[in-house]
């Protein structure tokens, strides 16, 4: 027996020893897999407590939680007090007091921050009106590789006042920002490209940028797109597609894309015809002060109940008219399920007969309805009483 005493002194100390070295590889393992992680993804920062409140719509919360940092040289938390301020976000707004927060995050290299001053210093918020600063702090956010600054920085250009005049510069600074996806930015550049403003024409490529602009949901590249399609101008033409993309524009409540549905709705061009809907967004882009002859012309034909209630849905778009058919009825009688039953006083529905505890009735038949009895007939004898019937 003596013999198994080492092997299990040995089974004993390995099995205490399995803990230590499973805690050891599970840290290396843990390591590794953060090393890969950070490989691929980057480093990850730790949370923004600040930022995570402002998200929230905890304003106040944000910029108590910003305050210690930003007096700590925080560019990005002196950036977001700035904001805070710019919008009154839960406070008073204050555009001097977000000007010098924004001038702090600005001189710690915020570019957020760079180019709102830029903005505040072009329209003279907060600050005296300085085009040429702003211009300046343009290209410096532009520089950090800030899009909205790129566009705007662009937009200078072509202006060529505080910029130099350089329709290829522009190209250039628009296609970047247009490139990170700024929808503004893909609109011009698609309509620089069309043009050959800055750039060799390409109508093609200036389709596909206007579309990816189109669907980020800006109303005037919609519009374009849809024209582009219904001429079949850089794409391939497609009516159906394009009265879609319209409809999308006049839903927004633009008054071209609204006078132009009509008008395809007016002939059902792309879209079923109903003159119905077309007088109604007629209508609705006149009260923007949009006429078209050629439109009424195709309206001509309308009945005038059709007329009336296309005025009327334009009255109450985007909501429904109210109608008959809507408005709730008052009933007069409650409704009555099943057969009626009888009234209380209604005699003609009474018993006839009473069944009294000791088994007989002692109820006298009704009498007859006196236009159905002749002046010379007797009273009836009383009826006799007789026993009940058992059920």
């Amino acid at each position: 027996m003596t013999w198994r005493a080492p092997l299990l002194a040995l089974t004993l100390a390995t099995a205490l020893a399995v803990p230590v070295f499973a805690q050891n590889r599970s840290q290396a393992d843990a390591e590794e897999a953060s090393n890969i992680s950070n490989s691929i993804f980057g480093e990850t920062t730790p949370a923004d407590y600040a930022f995570g409140a402002f998200q929230r719509g905890y304003f106040l919360t944000a910029l108590e939680l910003a305050l210690p940092r930003a007096e700590q040289g925080d560019a990005a938390a002196q950036t977001l007090i700035a904001e805070i301020y710019a919008k009154g976000l839960g406070v008073a707004q204050n555009t001097e007091r977000a000007a010098g927060w924004y001038q702090l995050a600005a001189k710690n290299g915020d570019r957020l921050a760079i180019f709102e001053l830029g903005m505040f210093y072009q329209d003279g918020s907060g600050v005296t009106q300085d085009r040429a600063k702003a211009a300046e702090l343009f290209r410096e956010a532009a520089d950090k590789g800030y899009a909205p600054a790129k566009y705007n920085l662009a937009l200078l250009h072509v202006e060529g006042i505080y910029a130099d005049p350089s329709l290829t510069t522009a190209a250039e600074l628009m296609k970047e920002a247009a490139d990170a996806e700024l929808a503004e930015a893909q609109y011009d550049y698609g309509s620089m490209l069309i043009e050959g403003a800055g750039v060799a024409p390409d109508a093609a490529e200036g389709a596909r940028y206007i579309g990816l602009a189109a669907e980020q949901g800006l109303t005037a590249a919609q519009i374009d797109y849809a024209t582009l399609l219904y001429l079949g101008q850089g794409i391939e033409r497609n009516v159906e597609a394009a009265a879609g993309w319209y409809e999308q524009a006049a839903e927004g409540g633009n008054p071209v894309a609204q006078n132009r549905l009509a008008k395809l709705m007016a002939v059902g061009e792309g879209t079923a015809l109903d003159l119905e809907t077309a007088a109604m967004w007629r209508a609705l882009a006149r009260r923007q002060g949009l006429s078209d002859p050629s439109l009424d012309r195709l309206l001509v034909s309308i009945p005038p109940d059709a007329l009336a209630r296309a005025e009327e849905r334009a009255r109450f778009w985007p909501s429904t008219p109210p109608s008959i058919e809507t408005v709730a009825e008052i009933p007069t009688t409650p409704k009555v399920f099943g057969p009626p039953l009888p009234a209380p006083t209604d005699m003609e529905n009474a018993p006839s007969r009473v069944v009294l505890p000791n088994g007989v009735t002692n109820a006298k038949p009704p009498a007859p309805a006196p236009a159905a009895m002749p002046a010379e007939t007797e009273p009836a004898e009383p009826a006799t009483t007789e026993p009940a019937q058992d059920p």
